[in-house]
């Protein structure tokens, strides 16, 4: 049997693994997936497998008509007291069972690669899984460490997932450095501060190199569902007016729009209550087309595609001043020219909250803009132009460095291998 453990980055776009072969003390290979679960409308009882994991998980949601079940930023949900529990296919699943769906998936395909089972693990974290809270941080902590048992894995270690990206970028070095990490996913933004030496890789106590650590909840998902709000609520009847009683007139309440702005709050309109709420609405502001296609979104299980549509956007804006939002799907129809300045002001809220959380974080911790080294810059978020920006113009004199966005962090969990070592 071969000596492997691995290193799962389960985050909430993408989730990656790396395969570590602790007797050559190399990486075999890093597998990735989306951190999607598409659970069909119909779906056998027995022996046949009731949902779909990863990049199948999108084209078995779109063949079937975008019926059916289908679930992203599963992390987010870690932390949230709030969700106990959702029904699907006449079955409850609490927040650990679905993370650990993603968690077997991966766990399957590395096992399938190396020939045999393993069950010794680093997992990531975000440094705070919901802003400064304790009691939710140690609820999504509880969770996350179920659902790695659930998927197999007697033998774990968390390591904060910033420190991952750090053990990758010191691969790279040639000399000592102090480095500010910053890892931009979905749903969090991480920050570590910490002494990389590439004499030290594979020490087995690097607690001293460690200076600092904290975190903000705010990541691309954040951009995304201001980009919803602002730009897409409008078609799907956000200034509604309806004939409360007669001669009276009102808009809708704002809240039903917020809650199509993030895929678990979606769920808010699965109650008998509000559904003729909203059937109410929508005939007493006389059949309103625009209102109409709220009610097309919900019952069609369209939120997902809305948001492939914005993060395409996104993803253009990142290296082009132009672009267009457009989604056209069951008599939707938008259709908008979006430039990047725009597009900064929509994420300004969003992106001065990450950089005054940045200069609390350096305050706080006493770190001297000066005594920076290098920058290393890791998740998908960090793409973003207006996050680059944020970067240059906060250290004009320090090269920004970045990774592979979507497996630095599984990487450096999997050198993280020392956790294991009985002195630490």
């Amino acid at each position: 049997m071969k000596k492997i453990l691995y290193g799962i980055d389960f985050g909430t776009t993408n989730s990656a693994l790396s395969i570590y072969d602790e007797e050559r003390n190399e990486i075999l290979t890093t597998i990735l997936i989306p951190s999607l679960l598409y659970f069909p409308e119909e779906y056998a009882t027995e022996g046949s497998t009731n949902h779909v994991v990863g990049e199948t998980a999108i084209s078995a949601y779109l063949e079937d008509g975008m019926k059916g079940r289908f679930i992203k930023s599963i992390k987010q949900i870690l932390s949230r007291s709030s969700f106990t529990e959702t029904r699907i296919q006449n079955k409850r699943y609490n927040a650990s069972q679905l993370v650990a769906l993603i968690l077997m998936e991966l766990k399957a395909r590395a096992d399938e690669f190396i020939g045999q089972s393993c069950t010794k693990a680093v997992i990531g974290r975000p440094v705070f899984f919901d802003d400064d809270n304790t009691s939710k941080d140690t609820l999504a902590q509880t969770r996350l460490n179920k659902a790695a048992e659930l998927a197999g894995f007697d033998q774990v270690r968390f390591q904060f997932e910033p420190i991952g990206a750090a053990f990758t970028y010191e691969k790279t070095l040639t000399k000592k450095e102090h480095v500010l990490v910053a890892d931009l996913g979905g749903g969090t933004t991480d920050f570590t501060y910490v002494v990389l030496d590439p004499d030290k890789t594979g020490n087995i106590d690097r607690k001293e190199d460690l200076v600092a650590s904290g975190g903000i909840y705010i990541g691309g998902d954040s951009f995304d569902s201001a980009f919803m709000w602002e730009k897409c609520t409008p078609y799907f009847g956000k200034y509604t007016q309806y004939e409360a009683t007669p001669g009276k007139v009102l808009t809708v309440p704002k809240s039903l729009f917020a809650n199509i702005c993030t895929w678990d709050k979606i769920n808010f309109f699965n109650g008998i209550k509000i559904k003729k709420e909203i059937e109410d609405y929508y005939y007493f502001s006389g059949n309103d087309r625009k209102f109409k296609n709220l009610i097309t979104l919900i019952d069609n299980n369209l939120g997902y595609s809305v948001f492939q549509a914005i993060e395409k956007t996104k993803i253009a804006l990142s290296d082009q001043d132009n672009s267009s939002f457009t989604y056209n799907n069951m008599g939707i129809e938008i259709n908008e020219d979006v430039d990047i300045v725009e597009y900064d002001r929509i994420i300004d809220k969003d992106l001065l909250k990450i950089k005054n959380y940045l200069s609390h974080f350096l305050s706080s911790h006493n770190i001297q803009e000066s005594a920076i080294d290098s920058l290393f810059l890791t998740g998908g978020t960090s793409q973003v132009r207006a996050i680059q920006h944020l970067f240059k113009s906060k250290f004009p004199h320090i090269k920004v460095n970045s990774g592979d966005n979507f497996t630095s962090v599984a990487k450096g969990l999997a050198y993280s291998n020392y956790l294991f070592e009985e002195s630490i």
